[in-house]
């Protein structure tokens, strides 16, 4: 037999669950996107210090795998202290001025995303006689590549503009997410008044 209540309490699980869940990733993506964007340098410098944390923790059990690990051979096992060795060296190097650290952190991906940029670029130049869309292709390639272009003749400043940008979107995130959460709890009374008056109804 159908049992109203129950269906009641399921449906109420439900949207509770939901909206806590846009609620706590939406003020977790907003505050985020409001620290990127006020502490920007601090903010890097500690994504950075991350970074050669997980270096310094990867370094160490490359380490240990290679003194270790008896089953691998030799130079798989020399191979993998070598690589510990490095990876530790860059954690600490990195420790040592996270400043500089973060600074050419921000070069290197700005640069790499150039570069991809400019070969996503060249790439749909020559496969232009297989796209239906040429006039599409051309523009979208000519815009890639001097993208591509700018990041790479100014990888900081477009470093920094990536970074606003993503404290931003981060923001803008948060604040849909919250609305949604909010949205979403009118939506859950009118589910609920709904299955109540269905549940009190006369049979007929």
């Amino acid at each position: 037999m159908f049992d109203m209540s129950d269906s009641l309490t399921e449906a109420k699980s439900l949207f509770t669950s939901i909206r806590i869940t846009l609620a706590v990733s939406g003020v977790v993506a907003l505050i985020a996107g409001i620290v990127l964007l006020v502490w920007p340098l601090k903010t890097a410098i500690i994504v950075t210090g991350i970074i050669a944390s997980y270096l310094v923790i990867a370094g160490l059990v490359y380490v240990g795998l290679g003194i270790f690990s008896g089953k691998k051979g030799g130079w798989a096992r020399v191979g993998h202290i070598v690589l510990g060795v490095l990876y530790i060296v860059a954690g600490v190097v990195a420790f040592l001025n996270l400043q500089a650290a973060t600074i050419t952190l921000a070069l290197v991906t700005a640069i790499f995303l150039g570069v991809s940029w400019i070969v996503d670029g060249v790439v749909a130049l020559t496969l232009l006689n297989k796209d239906g869309s040429k006039a599409w292709t051309i523009i979208y390639a000519i815009l890639s590549i001097a993208a591509g272009v700018i990041v790479i003749f100014s990888p900081l400043l477009a470093a920094v503009a990536l970074w606003w940008i993503l404290g931003i979107t981060l923001v803008v995130l948060g604040i849909i997410q919250i609305v949604r959460a909010i949205t979403l709890g009118r939506d859950e009374k009118k589910v609920e008044s709904t299955l109540s008056d269905a549940g009190t109804a006369p049979a007929v």
